[in-house]
C-alpha cells in the first residue's frame, strides 16, 4: 500500500531541527513585524492556528499582542518540542502540537485566523491542506499563506539579495541557494491560484513582494 508524504521539505527532526532553530532566531525581527502587521486583522480574544510554526517564533511574538488562543500544528515532533519549550520560558500558554497539514485534528469552524510561512511549498498535499483550512474556519475567518513565489524574476532575486547586506561570499550562497533549491520546490501565482479553485475557497487576494507573496482566503 502506498502512503503519501505528508512532507516533502528537509526533515526537520533531532540535530537538524535544532540548527534552524538556533538560525532562525536571528530573523526574529521578522516576525515581531508580521505579529504587528497580522495582529490587527485578528479578533480580540481570537482562536488563531499557525500551520508548520516551527521553532515557534511568530506565534510567541502574537501572543505579546492580544490574549488570542493560539495553536501551532507542525509536522516535527522535534520542532513542537522546542516551540513548547521556547513559549514555557517566554511565560506564555501556547498551544502546539504535532499534526499534519492535509488532515489535521481540529473540529470543523474552531479557528477565527490561520497563518502559513514558509512551508507550503514543502507540503506534499497542498490542495488538501487549503480545504482543510476551509473546513476548520469559522465563516467569515480569515486564513493566509505566505511564502516564496517560483515566478520571481532574477531582478527580483537580485533586489532581495541586495538588500540582506551579506558579504560576496554570502551573496553567492545565497543565490545559489534561492535559485537551485528554495525556488525550484516554490509554486507559481498561477499555480497556487489553480489549487485554490479546487477548494472550497474558490479564490483568494495576493499580495506580490518581491520573491515571496501573500495570499488571503476569506471562508
Amino acid at each position: 500500500m502506498k502512503t503519501t508524504k505528508a512532507y516533502k521539505g528537509l526533515p526537520m527532526e533531532g540535530i537538524i531541527a535544532k540548527w534552524y532553530a538556533k538560525l532562525t532566531l536571528k530573523d526574529l525581527k521578522r516576525h515581531k513585524l508580521m505579529a504587528s502587521q497580522l495582529a490587527r486583522k485578528i479578533p480580540a480574544g481570537g482562536r488563531v492556528l499557525e500551520i508548520a510554526p516551527g521553532p515557534g517564533y511568530f506565534c510567541i511574538e502574537l501572543a505579546k499582542f492580544d490574549n488570542y488562543q493560539i495553536t501551532g500544528l507542525d509536522i516535527s515532533k522535534s520542532f513542537v518540542e522546542i516551540a513548547q519549550k521556547n513559549a514555557a520560558e517566554a511565560g506564555l500558554k501556547i498551544d502546539f502540537r504535532q499534526g499534519n497539514a492535509s488532515d489535521m485534528p481540529f473540529e470543523n469552524e474552531t479557528f477565527d485566523f490561520m497563518f502559513c510561512q514558509a512551508a507550503f511549498k514543502n507540503f506534499s498535499e497542498p490542495v488538501k491542506a487549503i480545504a482543510e483550512m476551509h473546513r476548520i474556519l469559522k465563516p467569515k475567518g480569515v486564513a493566509v499563506i505566505a511564502d516564496l513565489r517560483r515566478d520571481a524574476s532574477t531582478e527580483d532575486i537580485e533586489q532581495e539579495i541586495k538588500g540582506m547586506g551579506l558579504g560576496r561570499m554570502d551573496e553567492m550562497i545565497t543565490r545559489w541557494t534561492f535559485k537551485q533549491m528554495l525556488l525550484k520546490s516554490a509554486h507559481s501565482i498561477a499555480n497556487i491560484e489553480f489549487m485554490i479553485s479546487r477548494t472550497p475557497f474558490g479564490k483568494g487576494k495576493f499580495e506580490v513582494d518581491g520573491i515571496g507573496f501573500q495570499v488571503w482566503l476569506e471562508k
